[in-house]
């Protein structure tokens, strides 16, 4: 099985290398694209209604957090690759857009979604009390999120926003169905040529495990190094000398 597999894998070696980067090209943009917007839709779902705002502004602000809401149970609640073939083909004559890019932006926003549950957890996970003693010292709200709660929340959902990238890699072989030639589209095209199918998915299997073993090990640093970074700061902070 093995001297087969190196055997087609040589043979056919820019077929599944073009799509192993296809497939990492997809899953870092859309992870990176889906990070920056899922923080946003966090943000809009937990929305504060203040005691001066009026009416109007209390409607606003409940409809748009009810909005992001069901954007986010409707997209964790449908399948990536029905939503693919809905968006792509729906908006094709609007648009005439290629597979990958719509494949790129499908993934975005499907992983807008997690991640704004995963931003929303890591926000709430940060210490009340700390917010409460930047605004005592007189610090603007904005502020306080921005420089004390904010960098804390990134630090403590890293390992799910990791995660996130790595379930991207694996996701990405539905968007086949709308012909983006990702790592699972070439192993297709390899199997149907060849008609040896076991051999072609075999080396699908090591070239997707390759992948995510390579990204969680890099990403195990990352995160190792930001804990690092956060005991050193929170001792500096406490030692007497500090001050």
């Amino acid at each position: 099985m093995f001297i087969k597999a190196f055997e087609v894998f040589n043979d056919n070696s820019s077929l599944f290398l073009n799509g192993a980067k296809n497939t990492l090209i997809i899953s870092l943009v859309a992870t990176t694209l889906g990070l920056f917007l899922g923080f946003g839709l966090s943000m809009l779902r937990n929305i504060q209604i203040d005691e001066y705002d009026n009416v109007l502004v209390r409607l606003f602000k409940k409809l748009i957090s009810l909005l992001t809401m069901f954007y986010i149970e409707f997209v964790r609640g449908t399948p990536m690759m029905v939503q693919a073939v809905f968006v792509y083909y729906g908006l094709y004559k609007i648009l005439r857009w290629t597979p990958m890019v719509a494949g790129i932006l499908v993934v975005s926003f499907n992983t807008a979604a997690y991640m704004a549950e995963i931003m929303r957890s890591g926000i709430q996970s940060v210490e009340r009390g700390q917010s409460e003693a930047g605004l005592a010292l007189g610090m603007k709200r904005s502020l306080v999120f921005r420089k004390i709660v904010l960098p804390q929340a990134i630090k403590n959902a890293f390992p799910s926003i990791g995660n996130e990238f790595v379930v991207n890699i694996k996701d990405t072989s539905v968007l086949n169905a709308i012909q983006v030639t990702e790592l699972y589209y070439q192993t297709m095209a390899n199997a149907g040529r060849t008609n040896d199918f076991t051999t072609a998915y075999f080396i699908a299997l090591i070239i997707y495990f390759i992948l995510t073993f390579t990204v969680t090990r890099l990403l195990m640093l990352i995160e190792k190094k930001l804990q690092v970074t956060r005991k050193t700061t929170i001792t500096s902070q406490t030692m007497p000398g500090a001050l």
